[in-house]
């Protein structure tokens, strides 16, 4: 049995990753029809069931932070899954930064000192599967551009501990590298959150763009 995962309902070889329990559900409600709650141990709410076009589909709640997303990763691997796509939030930076824009991983930049518990030292960086990135980047089109993500160990990210990155989050690094050691396929997309220029998005803006990039993963996964 994993150590944090209390599954309820089967958990799919595919899985959405999202470290908010809240988005879990609205991307359950968005993506799957008739969703089972498949966890909800340690407020870690998991949800599974079939997309519309009958594939099957597990979207589960990592919590915050690198470590909370690989332990919850590493009792995936255990139930099964061998694909995720990681849909989170982050800090964009630069001049052409917006609040609201998509950016698939295309690279994730160690720069926090946890890194080092998923085998990677500060500065080093982890690639996403280059068949699930290229076929996630394929669903965004347009909507997207491929960037290096910083993964630091606190938000909000100081820009000197990202340089050379276009955003910061706190957990893209983790899942990459932690999958890699696990043999799953991993890639990710993040909605840019808040800019350096103070713009953010909240509320039903951010609940579309993370509708829309559900939606990719979905078309990236199955």
């Amino acid at each position: 049995m994993p150590a944090r995962l209390r599954p309820t309902a089967a958990i799919a070889p595919a899985a959405i990753l999202v470290g908010d329990p809240g988005r879990s559900l609205l991307l359950a409600q968005e993506l799957l029809e008739q969703p089972k709650m498949s966890n909800h141990a340690r407020g870690l709410w998991g949800y599974s069931g079939r997309t519309p076009e009958g594939e099957e589909l597990t979207i589960q709640a990592t919590g915050m932070g690198g470590p909370s997303a690989a332990m919850v990763l590493a009792d995936l691997a255990e139930l099964g899954v061998g694909r995720v796509v990681r849909v989170g939030t982050c800090t964009a930076f630069g001049p052409a930064a917006r609040a609201g824009e998509l950016l698939s991983v295309g690279t994730a930049l160690a720069a926090g000192g946890s890194a080092a518990s998923f085998g990677v030292g500060v500065g080093e960086t982890v690639a996403p599967d280059a068949t699930l990135e290229q076929r996630l980047a394929a669903a965004l089109g347009d909507e997207a551009r491929v960037v290096t993500v910083a993964s630091l160990d606190t938000m909000p990210a100081e820009r000197s501990a990202a340089a050379g990155a276009a955003a910061a989050d706190m957990q893209t690094l983790a899942v990459l590298a932690s999958a890699r050691g696990l043999g799953i396929a991993a890639a990710a997309v993040l909605i840019a959150a808040e800019d350096e220029a103070g713009g953010s998005l909240e509320g039903e803006e951010l609940e579309r763009a993370a509708k829309r990039a559900g939606r990719a993963a979905v078309e990236a996964l199955i």
